[in-house]
């Protein structure tokens, strides 16, 4: 059997694993990004009695000057803590654990209804999607206002990082240029898209919005936080710059909660260090140059599969590509959106695109089952995790 693929097999294997350890996990696809909403409701799991939670509380809800604390392990003692499972638990896990509650949660659907009904009281959502629509009032939209509040993983110190750029170990030996090109050309999109947000939504609804213009304008403004400060709540303006305190705290997050039941695979887990996931040679190189002129280049038409479906958590490529910065760094892009039945680490690994976008833990994960991928920049520099609750009116 072809090396690459047998590997693969363990690599898939690992992920079947990650869904069953995932404690109330949903049925969203491996390595998605946190989608639009598509389904609804929740589903009940065991509380920390032991007892299934009851759905519909209709309140009491939470006082503005309550703690983080006195409320996680209120919810928690319901059992009304919500997330989606593969891969966005661990910081909740690891927030759970800093107050002392179990580490289970309730299955939450991709839409925001489980919060809505009160099944949720503490539901996860990210900044710039599910956030918007609890309190939006567009179409579609929840329409709270500033009856929620939310708890922040960067905050609360449990933050683990996202959205990064990625190919294969041995495709960045192999295309050292043309990987050093398509991250220059990738950050001027990144940069021109953080200082004009507005545009840059435009620009990806114009490529095939999997949301509505106005959430997408939303998505721009708060992806750009993202982009420009870091977990500490600093301004970054090195772009895609690799934090090694906080990639240091997501790679230990990781091994401490990601669960995988084949026993090499979780072996190697504990043994990676943080320069068996990323390389911080390429982006220094990208950065340094004033022209991204990287010549020759090994390989000129390549790819970059997305997380999910266009959308402005993805604006720097979409831009990079319509401003014609990847045309100027001499590359042919195609932009491959997410949603389907393979992941981006797998998408990588087989060498079906060129590079991908992913997040540090889902990356960890892969390689911990051999699949040898490597992270060539943070893109997004914090993370956009919160839980969000309601607010005694």
């Amino acid at each position: 059997m072809n090396k690459k693929w047998s590997k693969l097999i363990t690599v898939i294997m690992v992920s079947g694993a990650l869904i069953v350890a995932s404690v109330g996990c949903s049925s969203k696809t491996d390595g998605e990004a946190s989608p639009s909403p598509v389904a609804s409701g929740a589903t009940a799991t065991e509380s920390p009695s032991g007892e299934a939670a009851s759905p519909a509380a209709s309140g009491p809800y939470y006082n503005a000057d309550q703690s983080a604390e006195e409320i996680i392990k209120d919810a928690a003692s319901q059992g009304k803590v919500g997330n989606w499972g593969l891969g966005n638990e661990y910081e909740i896990q690891a927030l759970l654990a800093k107050y002392g509650q179990p580490i289970t949660y309730l299955s939450q659907a991709f839409d925001m209804d489980g919060f809505d009904d009160d099944s949720i009281l503490l539901a996860s959502a990210m900044t710039y999607n599910e956030l918007g629509l609890v309190k939006n009032d567009y179409d579609g939209a929840y329409k709270y206002g500033d009856t929620v509040k939310t708890i922040d993983m960067n905050d609360e110190g449990v933050a683990m990082l996202e959205d990064n750029l990625f190919c294969t170990k041995d495709f960045a030996e192999k295309n050292p240029n043309t990987v050093k090109a398509f991250i220059y050309a990738s950050l001027r999109g990144w940069e021109y898209a953080a200082e004009h947000p507005e545009e840059a939504a435009e620009i990806v609804y114009k490529y095939g919005s999997s949301v509505s213009a106005e959430h997408q304008a939303y998505m721009a403004t708060e992806v750009k936080k993202l982009v420009q400060t870091n977990t500490k709540g600093e301004t970054v303006t090195n772009y895609g710059e690799m934090n090694e305190e906080a990639m240091a705290q997501t790679l230990e997050l990781a091994k401490k909660y990601i669960q995988l039941s084949d026993s090499t695979a979780a072996e190697a887990l504990q043994k990676l260090t943080l320069d068996d996931i990323r390389d911080t040679s390429y982006w220094e190189a990208a950065t340094a140059s004033a022209d991204g002129k990287f010549a020759p280049l090994e390989k000129t038409d390549v790819a970059i599969q997305l997380k999910w479906l266009p959308q402005a958590q993805f604006m720097g490529y979409y831009v990079a590509l319509d401003k014609g910065y990847y045309t100027e760094a001499g590359l042919n892009v195609t932009i491959v959106p997410g949603g389907g039945d393979i992941g981006e680490t797998t998408a990588v690994y087989t060498g079906q695109v060129d590079f991908g976008v992913t997040w540090v833990s889902n990356l960890t994960a892969a390689n911990a089952g051999g699949m040898n991928l490597l992270e060539i920049a943070q893109i997004y520099q914090r993370s956009g995790l919160v839980l969000v609750y309601k607010l005694n009116q």
